[in-house]
């Protein structure tokens, strides 16, 4: 055999090695699981896509990040259980929800709480000492670990008919989460509250077994929900606000290394997906607009703000009430932050 024959079958054989190791890398690569509350294309799907794409990047492909949309591994309950028990790595989680293990959480079902600025909130949602000091230790019992918190839009009401004071709500049955200041919230708007499952919201507005829902543009547009309803109407009360999760012993786990990209991640997509949720929710209602021009839309001036705002004041009492002293110390802190904020 020549020297150049020889030289040939060797670079032959390094490249069949150099093609194995890469193969046996692809196969050794770590995978991670994100699960969501709601569907593909949604503003957690967002999150969590852009999640994955960080991720493998800043790990060289050593990490891959699976992402399951809504339904694939359960309801919102079954998700944060999956993560708390180690069997998914991440999921969203609806502040309502993890109320049941720090009751402070249900301090974001408070309407009125939440800057009408959304820096504000940016600041508030990703920083805060109140929110990553006592609330997240308590999750932390129940070994879920609070990464992040972001707005996913204004909460906008839809009815069958017009509603612009409480009075207007008389009557009126309106769909909740299964959170106990949801129920009360309502009953201080002056509705019917009346917890039903995410799943169910459509098929009772249609038939009728209830009268109207709560939830921001971007899901009443994917949910069909604008199909069902006349009018869509912003009251200012609240945004729906949602809990990035992992499991605090697998977190705790990982090399130094993974829980910098983890944490870089996290950090980098605060504003991503406050400008995300805007450019969604905006998208969303001039797509509605579009698929039934006939709806009607209602944004309530101060003045209207003011006579909810009002009605809901003993929430605040309530919330002590039903979640603890705690949870009337983390909304008195929360306030004074926003409050110091809205004022640099």
């Amino acid at each position: 055999m020549s020297r150049f024959s020889t030289l040939k079958k060797a670079a032959l054989v390094a490249a069949m090695g150099l093609g194995l190791i890469g193969q046996a890398s692809l196969v050794a690569a770590e995978e991670w699981k994100f699960a969501l509350e709601e569907i593909s294309g949604s503003v957690q799907d967002a999150y969590a896509q852009k999640f994955k794409q960080l991720v493998e990047q800043k790990s060289d492909g050593k990490i891959s990040v699976t992402v399951y949309p809504y339904g694939a591994l359960g309801e919102s309950e079954d998700l944060t259980e999956l993560v708390a028990n180690g069997v998914l790595q991440f999921a969203h989680g609806s502040t309502g929800i993890l109320g049941s293990t720090a009751p402070s959480m249900q301090v974001f079902s408070v309407p009125y709480l939440l800057s009408q600025d959304n820096q504000v909130n940016l600041k508030v949602l990703t920083e805060s000492p109140t929110i990553y000091g006592p609330m997240a230790d308590k999750l932390k019992t129940r070994n879920l670990r609070l990464l992040s918190m972001y707005p996913e839009g204004e909460m906008v009401w839809t009815t069958n008919k017009v509603v612009r004071k409480p009075a207007d709500f008389d009557n009126v049955k309106m769909r909740v989460m299964a959170s106990p200041m949801l129920v009360e919230t309502y009953k201080s708007f002056g509705a019917v509250p009346t917890p039903l499952p995410y799943s169910e919201v459509y098929g009772a507005l249609q038939l009728k077994m209830i009268d109207g829902q709560e939830n921001p543009i971007f899901a009443i547009e994917e949910m069909k929900f604008y199909e069902v309803t006349d009018v869509l109407t912003w009251s200012g009360h609240q945004q729906f606000t949602v809990a990035v999760l992992s499991s605090e012993s697998w977190y705790q786990g990982l090399p130094a290394e993974q829980q910098k990209i983890i944490d870089e991640t996290v950090t980098e997509l605060g504003p991503y997906i406050f400008d995300t949720q805007a450019q969604y929710n905006k998208e969303r209602l001039a797509k509605i607009q579009q698929l039934k021009p006939g709806i009607e839309l209602v944004r309530l001036n101060e003045e209207e703000q003011a006579a909810f705002r009002k009605a809901s004041l003993p929430m605040r009492d309530k919330l002590v009430e039903l979640a603890g002293p705690e949870a009337g110390a983390t909304l008195q802190a929360l306030e004074k932050e926003i409050a110091a904020l809205e004022q640099q």
